[in-house]
């Protein structure tokens, strides 16, 4: 998160200030792979960024006496908070292989903690079900209006390892200020350009090597 808060700060000064992210998180992701080579699931892990979480919070009317500390009531109602996704919502996690696009299972949740430093983190798990080989992950939001950063680290569980590569962010946001210069700033305000790839690391299997 602290990186593209810098980032931004000292590159889109100048552009219209939709362009900057909105929430901040910093994302864990476990792959999964099986005895035979399959990615079986990825475990995606969200921590959000203290404002967010705090705004979370005081929505639900939760930790009122700000000591950071849920009761087993309040555990209960910040518990699945993020789930509730509607249908057409890839859950800003996407995988390729090859030049195909591979659909990902529901969500499942599977923990929701509100940590010492104030920030919410939430895991759940995806199913996948395909060979692990050069499979390619990536978690951004399209839109960027949550930036996404994959400050929880990478795990595999299984027979491969990740190849990690992190995004260039100045050629990134080099290339949102071009875009953005080439609209009226009415325009982008509006209908923000979908780039929030360009600001993801990529994550590729390999195995059996």
């Amino acid at each position: 998160m602290t990186r593209f808060l810098v980032w931004a700060m000292s590159l889109l000064a100048p552009v219209a200030a939709a362009a900057h992210p909105h929430v901040f998180v910093e994302a864990g992701l476990r792959l999964i792979v099986d005895g035979s080579g399959r990615l079986e699931a990825v475990e995606v892990g969200w921590t959000y960024d203290e404002l967010y979480s705090l705004l979370i919070l005081e929505d639900k009317g939760l930790d009122a006496d700000g000591d950071g500390v849920l009761n087993s009531s309040e555990q209960a109602a910040l518990a699945g908070f993020d789930m509730n996704w509607v249908a057409d919502f890839a859950g800003d996690l996407f995988l390729q292989k090859g030049d195909a696009a591979l659909e990902l299972g529901r969500p499942v949740p599977l923990s929701t903690e509100l940590g010492k430093d104030g920030r919410i983190t939430t895991w759940h798990r995806r199913a996948v079900g395909v060979p692990a080989q050069d499979v390619v992950v990536q978690a951004y939001d399209p839109t960027f209006y949550t930036a996404y950063d994959l400050g929880g680290g990478v795990e595999v569980i299984g027979g491969c390892v990740a190849d990690i590569t992190p995004v260039d962010l100045n050629a990134a946001y080099s290339a949102l200020e071009e875009i953005l210069y080439g609209m009226p700033q009415a325009e982008a305000e509006v209908a923000f350009p979908e780039v929030g790839q360009k600001f993801a690391d990529t994550v590729v299997l390999r195995c059996g090597q």
